[in-house]
């Protein structure tokens, strides 16, 4: 059986959102009242310990016919509950953002402008970028260094505001990954993407969900999840330092035959060797980072689990 039945789909993940749901629900809904084609808004709960959960269940029972729920019964990280919602979605295009209102809701139809002029991906670009200036020069530079080891041309990996059509959907439904970047893997599986600048606002309500850690470990996903140029640069990097050091071993074994023994020099050989120590510290990281990978995949668990769906007739 087709399983689209509605012409777009809006995807939204939700964590710990309480404070901003009801803004959400104001501003969405108005919205998606206005295009002239079927709609349904799939929320996927990704284990919010608020109150978050009552707001959606309030919000189906206002909107029977048009929300469904994906309740996780933990919390498995914005980008699995985003494939969650992909696998519950019939829309012939499949809209993403996030519940804190950073992106307006007000954009949709712009995307799906861009989607009938026969674009299957549509990124989008933050205008104005309401972030603290560190952030927001941290993002640029990973932006910079992503594209160039990852092959990709995306200007704004941070952003989630974006639509996809049913092909690209179907193809990353069918990926088993553990660990994914969304708006990479869909710009692999494109034929004809495109960005456009979209409003920014500050976040009004709760916290952001993505601290530094979080932000890095992310980035490293992103990374060797989508090339081994990092993997290959380390290779590079211990050949250079090898050869280096042979140099550097036969200066020394010359110098103590027609210099003598060196008497001095050992806090600048304790430099090289705390130098060469990071080297090797860095590379064992990178490669540890594929080998988790793999040991992730190896395992064959769940990417995720849900408890209940809503609203699902």
């Amino acid at each position: 059986m087709d399983k689209t039945l509605v012409d777009v789909s809006v995807v939204i993940p939700v964590y710990n959102e309480e404070e901003s749901l009801s803004e959400l629900f104001g501003r969405l809904f108005p919205v998606m009242e206005s295009l002239e084609m079927s709609w349904e808004v799939v929320f996927v709960n990704d284990g919010s310990r608020d109150r978050s959960l009552g707001l959606l269940l309030e919000c189906l029972e206002k909107h029977p016919g048009k929300v469904r729920i994906v309740d996780f019964n933990g919390n498995f990280g914005q980008h699995m509950a985003i494939t969650a919602g992909f696998s519950a979605s019939r829309g012939e295009t499949v809209i993403t953002m996030d519940a804190d209102l950073q992106n307006p809701p007000e954009e949709i139809p712009r995307l799906l402008a861009e989607i009938a002029r026969g674009h299957d991906v549509v990124g989008t670009i933050r205008s104005m970028r309401k972030d603290p200036f560190f952030r927001k020069l941290a993002a640029r530079i990973v932006n910079c260094i992503t594209n160039r080891i990852t092959g990709l041309n995306l200007n704004d990996y941070g952003c989630m505001l974006r639509a996809y059509s049913r092909r690209i959907i179907e193809l990353i439904n069918g990926c088993a990954e553990t660990t994914t970047f969304i708006p990479a893997l869909a710009q692999k599986f494109a034929l004809n993407p495109t960005e456009i600048e979209v409003g920014h606002s500050e976040r009004e309500q709760g916290t952001s969900k993505y601290g530094l850690f979080r932000l890095v470990r992310l980035n490293f996903d992103l990374m060797t999840g989508f090339s081994l140029v990092p993997l290959q640069a380390v290779t590079m990097l211990g050949l250079f330092v090898a050869g280096f050091s042979l140099i550097f071993t036969i200066y020394m074994v010359l110098r103590r035959i027609f210099i003598g023994p060196e008497a001095e020099g050992l806090f600048t050989l304790m430099t090289i060797n705390f130098f060469l120590m990071g080297i090797t510290m860095f590379c064992v990281g990178i490669t540890g980072e594929y080998i988790g990978r793999i040991f992730q995949e190896i395992r064959k668990r769940p990417r995720y689990v849900v408890n209940k769906v809503y609203g699902d007739e």
